[in-house]
């Protein structure tokens, strides 16, 4: 840890080294972990945890001196490259997925569930509903943010792609329930009180 807070020379650079072989090793036991869930698979895997591992090292030669021991030097570094595969994951999502919200999938869950036929159809009819709803009741921002949330893209993911903040998020999300809720009660697919 002392070559890394140097910051220049041949311990710089060989800490450095053994630093990022760490951290590689950290971020392809994570991107394992989390990838087949995100049904991201071999090269591409690969890169990501190694764009995570040199993105957490670079953090992490910046804020070292930030460091203060209250926990081992690896548990510290270890959040680092955790939160860059974090990222990078909810970077390939918000990319690849395209923010899509898919009435046949949606559909398939109450079959997947095992509901009986009219519970089926009732289902089917209010996902049907909602679909509806976020295509014509709310705004092209406020849908896209929708989307992408329900889809699982992480709120600080889309932040930085929408070039926003976690806090606007809330609100344009708050908003757009508020809009699907007065549709679907106008619809008649919600009580009033649920």
């Amino acid at each position: 840890m002392d070559a890394l807070e140097n910051g220049c020379g041949p311990e710089y650079e060989m800490a450095c080294e053994r630093l990022h072989e760490l951290l590689v090793r950290i971020a392809m036991r994570e991107v394992f972990r989390r990838g087949s869930r995100h049904q991201i698979t071999g090269p591409e895997l690969d890169d990501l945890a190694h764009q995570a591992a040199a993105d957490a090292l670079m953090r992490i030669t910046q804020k070292i001196h930030g460091f203060r021991g209250d926990a081992k030097f690896t548990t510290w570094v270890y959040r680092f490259v955790v939160f860059e595969v974090s990222s990078k994951l909810g970077r390939h999502i918000w990319r690849v997925s395209h923010a899509r919200f898919d009435v046949e999938e949606w559909a398939q869950v109450p079959d997947r569930a095992g509901v009986d036929p009219v519970n089926y159809w009732q289902a089917r009819e209010l996902v049907e509903a909602v679909h509806d709803a976020v295509a014509t009741a709310l705004s092209a921002h406020q849908r896209e943010v929708f989307v992408a949330v329900v889809n699982g893209v992480p709120l600080e993911t889309l932040a930085r792609e929408l070039k926003t903040n976690r806090n606007a998020l809330y609100k344009t999300m708050f908003d757009a329930r508020k809009k699907l809720r007065a549709r679907l009660i106008a619809g008649g697919h919600l009580g009033t009180a649920g």
